[in-house]
């Protein structure tokens, strides 16, 4: 099937209340605009360059989510446009988007990552790290940045028992912290496993490959 088909078929099915962020990453525009024009406008990002660039060239209604691991130091060239920060996972990098925020006269939304995956390769607060943080004096000085959720990845498995538990303790913890801090994002799932993220009460997901198929380019290093 074609983007657009894949598009209209996924969003489709979909609960009314889930966001779907097209990850376009190592797209060509054309692709993206493929996604543009069959109604979809939230797409996601992974490489600062590869954002800065596709953003210049690409419609201005778009909004733009960064969904890769974020470097402290590269904040500035994507905070004058960027719609949402997946992956916050560092008090260090909410200070910079505090900052650069503040010197383009923007609150810059942000999604805190919690770590609820069983392989150390993936990033992220535990539960009581990001408790801490969100009553911390240090981070409520903060006045350009919003906590609009928290986001998290499941473990790369094929075991559906152990992502389903996963995604459920998260949920679980943001149900508790959504009173107390105004929360309404709650991010999680992927192409292979956003069903069940739905399941167990995501309200945004990521979904690349299975609207724009495997991967064809080669990804950038920046």
């Amino acid at each position: 099937m074609s983007i657009r088909d894949n598009i209209k078929q996924i969003s489709a099915s979909l609960p009314s209340h889930v966001t779907l962020v097209a990850v376009s990453k190592t797209k060509p525009n054309e692709a993206i605009m493929e996604a543009y024009d069959a109604g979809q406008r939230d797409f996601g990002e992974n490489y600062v360059q590869e954002l800065s660039d596709k953003a210049e060239q690409l419609p201005k209604d778009i909004r733009w989510h960064f969904i890769g691991h974020l470097q402290s130091n590269k904040v500035k060239y994507i905070a004058p446009f960027v719609h949402l920060i997946h992956g916050v996972d560092s008090f260090k990098l909410l200070a910079e988007i505090d900052k650069q925020a503040q010197k383009n006269k923007r609150v810059i939304s942000c999604l805190l990552q919690i770590y609820i995956a069983r392989e150390e390769s993936k990033f992220g607060f535990d539960m009581a790290e990001c408790e801490a943080l969100l009553a911390s004096p240090e981070f409520l000085s903060f006045k350009n940045i919003r906590i609009a959720g928290m986001m998290g990845m499941a473990s790369n498995t094929d075991n559906q028992t152990i992502v389903r538990a996963e995604f459920h303790a998260l949920h679980e913890f943001y149900k508790r912290m959504q009173p107390i801090h105004d929360l309404s994002v709650l991010s999680m799932g992927m192409s292979s496993d956003y069903k069940l993220a739905i399941a167990e009460g995501s309200n945004m997901v990521r979904i690349g490959s299975s609207i724009f198929g495997e991967r064809r380019y080669a990804p950038k290093t920046v």
